[in-house]
């Protein structure tokens, strides 16, 4: 069944096609949540509200063949929504390091192949450390794979700040990255080395 095949069967109130899409589609939607939010235990928590409104908006998705730019958009504003509400209410008290280890959610964790590989865990700390507007960017293009113009839509910025920013943020983020393993930060430009397939 294709994606314009399942997204109808939805929109008809079919359960069982409903289910097909959601586990088709939860993991892309707790990798951005949780590159957006930092946390993943929130992360997956946003995930069962992000579903939630896409079930409610099903029919507003008139395009089966741009299904994942849609989801990727309503992802987005939920956390975008989740940090505003965050950064508005106070800071939760730190955690001891020796007590996370009894904090393993018991819910299906659809992320815990991506945690797995260290490359990726190294790429996300990086992530952390760049501005809000550059760590979007390269989860949007770089990891998401939306077109720019698609970028500077979602984003309400011209294309060519997208362009001269998603260069910058790549090279914010390779510094970051260097820095973490302990390296010197690189003075000159940087390459790549951190594309999609380290990164989701």
């Amino acid at each position: 069944m294709d994606q314009a095949q399942l997204l109808q069967r939805c929109q008809a109130g079919d359960e069982l096609a409903w289910e097909v899409l959601v586990r088709t589609h939860q993991g892309r939607v707790c990798a951005i949540a949780w590159h957006y939010l930092g946390d993943q235990d929130e992360a997956l928590d946003l995930a069962q509200d992000i579903f939630v409104r896409v079930y409610r908006s099903l029919d507003t998705c008139t395009e089966p063949d741009r299904f994942e730019h849609w989801l990727t958009r309503i992802v987005r504003n939920a956390c975008i929504d989740k940090l505003r509400r965050r950064k508005a209410r106070p800071p939760r008290q730190d955690i001891p390091a020796d007590e996370m280890t009894s904090l393993a959610s018991s819910a299906a964790d659809p992320e815990q192949q991506w945690l797995s590989t260290s490359r990726q865990k190294l790429v996300h700390r990086g992530l952390q450390r760049l501005s809000d507007i550059n760590r979007e960017i390269i989860v949007l293009k770089d990891i998401q794979g939306l077109p720019l113009e698609e970028i500077a839509t979602m984003l309400d910025l011209p294309l060519g700040t997208v362009k001269s920013r998603s260069s910058r943020a790549r090279v914010e983020l390779a510094r970051a990255i260097v820095e973490l393993e302990g390296g010197p930060a690189p003075s000159g430009p940087v390459g790549g080395g951190f594309g999609a397939e380290a990164v989701s």
